[in-house]
């Protein structure tokens, strides 16, 4: 393979590139305009083509969003090359890894493409084998599966993070952060700074995904993230506010003041309010039982536990899933 097939799509060049959309079935609409609008809103700051895209599929069926929205392309075997292959992807992710997908991707990898996948895309890039190795992330809800399927890939609870010529990224809002960090690199800060503008989208800081979104004002207190981070890093095992209050500098006091004043909630609330949270998407979206839920959501009681699901959802995880059949 020659030097240049080594390089990187995000480093300082002025030419056009040329994208590849792999569009998966049941990938999330957000997931795939992120991938989408800032090369087209880059295009239109710019005035001029510097990126041009086409959308590919897996098979020759249309890609079927969650959304109910239908996505047409050219199956994915029949792209020769590009410079840049962006892979959306959601849910259904190992029925969709076929053979003919997985072969297909380290044929881009041999020739020298950027890989940059988004969601539930590193899955396919990590059963492709094309991961091993490398550091990775993925959508947080999928982070600790991901880590334990996968142990040769160094995981990362990164918004975004880069691994050679492959990039990776949670969900629709960590696309458009490493989005607009390939505009800058590629074609300078003024630009990103436009697009950005655009969608009147404040970049986050470097900063890991966590599984609550943050009013904007609280990026300007950053002892305040770094506390709600801890939190959402120990849902399993809570630690005691006084602790969480220490690691980020604060008295206790100052923090649950700071925990008032902008989120309207007690530390102790908030952390409750995400260990439950957490426990009902483990409820709806997985097969868990109902005590190891409790147990990777901090709870040691399931008493104790199935009365706090109940009061903070009105309902059960077993009538929940009843109702899911």
């Amino acid at each position: 393979m020659s030097k240049s097939a080594e390089i990187s799509v995000f480093h300082p060049n002025p030419a056009p590139l040329n994208a590849a959309i792999l569009v998966l079935d049941d990938c999330n609409t957000l997931s795939f305009a992120a991938a989408v609008d800032p090369m087209r809103a880059a295009n239109r700051r710019a005035g001029k083509s510097l990126f041009k895209w086409q959308f590919y599929t897996a098979t020759q069926a249309p890609a079927n969003l969650t959304s109910g929205l239908q996505i047409n392309g050219l199956p994915i075997d029949q792209l020769l090359r590009c410079d840049l292959l962006l892979i959306v992807a959601g849910f259904r992710l190992e029925e969709q890894a076929t053979p003919q997908l997985l072969a297909s991707l380290r044929r881009f990898h041999a020739a020298g493409t950027t890989l940059a996948a988004i969601d539930g895309g590193p899955w396919f890039l990590a059963q492709a084998g094309l991961l091993d190795g490398q550091t990775a992330t993925t959508h947080w809800e999928d982070i600790e599966k991901f880590a334990q399927r996968f142990p040769q890939v160094t995981t990362v609870k990164d918004r975004f993070c880069l691994s050679g010529r492959i990039a990776t990224s949670g969900g629709a809002s960590p696309c458009i952060d490493m989005m607009l960090y390939l505009i800058e690199t590629r074609f300078g800060a003024e630009l990103a700074r436009r697009v950005s503008s655009a969608f009147l989208y404040d970049p986050l800081p470097a900063s890991s995904q966590r599984p609550i979104s943050l009013p904007r004002t609280i990026r300007l207190h950053p002892q305040l993230t770094k506390a709600l981070d801890l939190m959402s890093q120990t849902l399993d095992t809570p630690l005691p506010i006084p602790r969480i209050a220490a690691k980020t500098g604060l008295s206790t006091r100052t923090l649950e003041l700071n925990f008032q004043t902008h989120l309207r909630s007690s530390p102790k609330a908030t952390y409750l309010k995400m260990r439950l949270e957490e426990a009902l998407r483990l409820a709806t979206d997985t097969h868990m039982p109902v005590r190891e839920i409790a147990l990777a959501t901090g709870f040691n009681s399931p008493t104790s536990f199935a009365r706090s699901f109940r009061q903070a959802h009105g309902t059960s995880v077993r009538a929940i899933r009843q109702t899911r059949g």
